[in-house]
């Protein structure tokens, strides 16, 4: 039996017609299956891999620290030194308010903790969040994720969340003095890439300000310089109560993170005591690999490129197949016509040897998010071939 056949048959699926790569090795902006072909990666595990694949400053800090030691005990509990210097290296790029920083596995986990937080710390259960978001699919962040087709298989969810759409005003109204706290993306990613006006998120900074309800900002896909900046909020100058983390975080290792202000995180640390707690939240290797891909990030200047990769891409790949594009920096999306258009395009791209997907609340729309490492050879390579595919698809 093949590797496909055993993947079917042993590992659990989350669709009924996964891609099923047989991936051998990556490395920089390029994947390898098990029959040696080659293929330009333009999603890079979906905003993960942003300084690409296998890049050597990651690797060496991850075999340095294997060396030293893997997990020890539960997050929070001894100094593990990989912990401590990357929560201040990203506390150094951070404001005065957003200063303790927890750790977690995942960008899902990071979002429960954050919600935790908020109720701790104003003694609400009330939230506000948006359609076509998308903050994991753990029970307290599928509740306030926005669409109905991925939640109602799970109901009953939590209870108390007000959703609206995204970036409209009416949802003023319903922030108050009953609500624990708002949560959005500063720029929504899976519903095609929306950016919202900035005036937007300075009135909901500001309501939420007059209501003692906490501002949350899910960068789990725009951080680390996706959109040109370290993080969205920096570009828009409005800064959240909690920041959420994830996906590049880790450098490729599996690490979220919440932010806040140190008065707020330690309301986590008493009454009850533990309470938040993760065994494998902020694993030393995954530290170690996020701290090196952070650094890496800055001492290459990659966010100073990131304008003028976006521009090439924009300008390549104009199409009549092509609606329209939306994009934040190097987070992009070519809206078609419909999900059958656009998974014949991508199906056809990946035999070409160019590797992309969808978005989740956006099936018409085809993603280019590809590492910042991507060179403008690269570019120009990847976007010919989707020009051929949108020359060919039927």
């Amino acid at each position: 039996m093949n590797l496909r056949s055993l993947f079917l048959q042993y590992n659990a699926q989350t669709s009924e017609a996964p891609i099923a790569l047989s991936i051998e090795r990556a490395e920089g902006v390029h994947l390898f299956d098990d029959a040696g072909n080659a293929y330009i990666d333009l999603i890079g595990g979906i905003s993960v891999c942003n300084l690409g694949h296998g890049h050597p400053a990651i690797r060496a800090a991850i075999h340095e620290q294997v060396d030293r030691y893997m997990h020890v005990m539960v997050y929070g509990e001894l100094v593990q030194s990989p912990q401590v210097l990357y929560a201040q290296a990203l506390c150094e790029h951070l404001p005065s308010t957003l200063q303790s920083v927890f750790f977690t596995n995942s960008g899902t986990e990071a979002t429960e903790g954050a919600m935790k937080l908020a109720k701790r710390v104003t003694g609400r259960y009330r939230f506000v969040s948006f359609k076509n978001s998308y903050h994991g699919s753990t029970q307290g962040a599928l509740s306030v994720m926005g669409d109905p087709y991925w939640q109602d298989a799970f109901r009953p969810l939590l209870p108390g969340i007000d959703q609206f759409a995204y970036g409209s005003y009416d949802a003023l109204d319903a922030i108050t003095t009953e609500t624990a706290a708002v949560i959005l993306e500063p720029v929504q990613s899976e519903s095609g890439v929306t950016v919202p006006d900035a005036a937007w998120l300075q009135a909901i900074r500001t309501r939420c300000t007059e209501t003692g309800t906490l501002l949350i900002f899910d960068e789990i896909q725009s951080g680390f310089g996706r959109t040109g900046s370290l993080f969205r909020f920096q570009a828009i100058d409005v800064v959240p109560d909690i920041l959420l983390l994830g996906k590049a975080l880790g450098g490729g290792m599996p690490l979220g993170a919440f932010v806040a202000s140190r008065e707020h995180m330690h309301t986590l640390a008493h009454t009850p005591v533990l309470g938040h707690i993760s065994t494998f939240g902020g694993h030393p290797v995954s530290c170690a690999a996020g701290h090196a891909a952070l650094n890496a990030l800055l001492e290459e200047h990659l966010m100073a490129e990131v304008d003028a990769k976006s521009n090439l891409f924009y300008e390549l790949l104009q199409h009549p197949r092509i609606h329209k594009i939306q994009r934040c920096g190097l987070l992009m999306a070519l809206h078609l016509g419909s999900y059958e258009e656009n998974k014949r395009l991508i199906d056809l791209a990946l035999t070409r040897g160019v590797f992309t997907d969808w978005f989740l609340f956006a099936s018409n729309a085809l993603r280019i998010a590809p590492p910042l490492t991507i060179t403008i050879d690269e570019i120009r390579k990847a976007c010919a071939i989707l020009q051929t595919c949108f020359n060919e698809a039927e």
